[in-house]
């Protein structure tokens, strides 16, 4: 029995095992993220209060990673293993064997990190159902990996195998039709712009609504028009819808009530009245006692707003 001669590693080799490795490494990162994300969403905590809107991020972010790195895993796969078959001493080339377990390394290393991460957020009370699904998650990722990696590093890349059109079909139905199930959480990207739209909305009705508080502590009086409160020497000027140009609705309904209104685009759900139940400094302090709350349905929205005095005889915030 001969040992089949080592070919030389040429430029070519290593920046191709490079890649392959490189974006194999982003792509398991990628679902990984995309799969703890999508149970995050499914089984929300109430103790993550931002849990929504960094979630969609996340998920965001891992879908671009997957789109463009898997094809390049896909193709340079294809790719060494045609110049493996071409060249057989190739298969003894030292960056194919370092490379390789140097994966096994990395996943590895990412893999016990991950599980430390879960079971440190485990002990620190996050809900089982959760944890469990995540822990299960990385088990079969890292099982798939490793096993499929061994196996590539004890067959003979010589002859012909389906395990490796197998792998590529799974792994990439598998991929697919998570950024798929992901998708009908986060959207399309229109979707998404309508939804920043709205929140931009919403934050210039904050932005006015705090300037009216201001104005009616400095006057004890409403303005009657939005176009008062606007100030030249500090440079306040009200803002207006960031879609079609045109400034927001304001009417005075008492002496110490008005109303403000906006075209909204989306209907938000109960994340976004979370966020929006935040408040700014002045609604918090003057704006009747309560969180003030900005969710809305799609369509023309107003919001009535009442100014507490005895909160600024109170004194609050001074």
């Amino acid at each position: 029995m001969t040992t089949q001669p080592s070919a030389k590693s040429s430029a070519r080799d290593v920046f191709s095992y490079l890649l392959l490795i490189a974006m194999f490494i982003v792509g398991v990162v990628s679902f990984l993220t995309l799969l703890f994300q999508y149970i995050n969403i499914q089984f929300p905590d109430t103790l993550d209060y931002w849990w929504r809107e960094g979630s969609l991020q996340a998920i965001r972010g891992a879908i671009s990673a997957l789109v463009v790195s898997w094809p390049v895993v896909i193709f340079m796969s294809i790719f060494i293993g045609k110049d493996l078959r071409a060249d057989e001493g190739k298969q003894n080339i030292w960056i194919r064997k370092w490379l390789l377990h140097l994966m096994l390394f990395v996943s590895a290393i990412a893999i016990i990190i991950d599980l430390i991460f879960l079971i440190n957020t485990f002990l620190d009370g996050e809900i089982t159902t959760r944890f469990a699904l995540k822990v299960l998650a990385v088990l079969l990722v890292a099982v798939a990996v490793f096993w499929y990696y061994l196996w590539e590093l004890k067959r003979d890349p010589v002859k012909m195998t389906r395990v490796t059109i197998w792998a590529s079909v799974a792994s990439s139905a598998v991929i697919v039709v998570a950024i798929v199930a992901s998708l009908f959480v986060v959207g399309g990207p229109s979707k998404q712009r309508d939804v920043r739209l709205d929140q931009d909305r919403v934050s210039d009705l904050q932005t006015i609504q705090s300037s009216l508080v201001g104005y009616w502590r400095d006057k004890e009086a409403l303005p009657e028009t939005l176009d008062v409160i606007e100030d030249d020497i500090i440079g306040y000027r009200n803002p207006t819808d960031p879609e079609s140009g045109e400034g927001y609705e304001y009417a005075v309904t008492g002496e110490l009530s008005f109303q403000l209104c906006a075209m909204f685009t989306t209907v938000s759900d109960d994340s976004d009245q979370e966020a929006y139940a935040v408040p700014m400094a002045y609604d918090y302090k003057y704006m009747g006692g309560n969180f003030d709350l900005w969710s809305h349905a799609s369509g023309r929205v107003c919001f009535d707003r009442t100014i507490d005095p005895d909160r600024l005889k109170e004194g609050y915030g001074y």
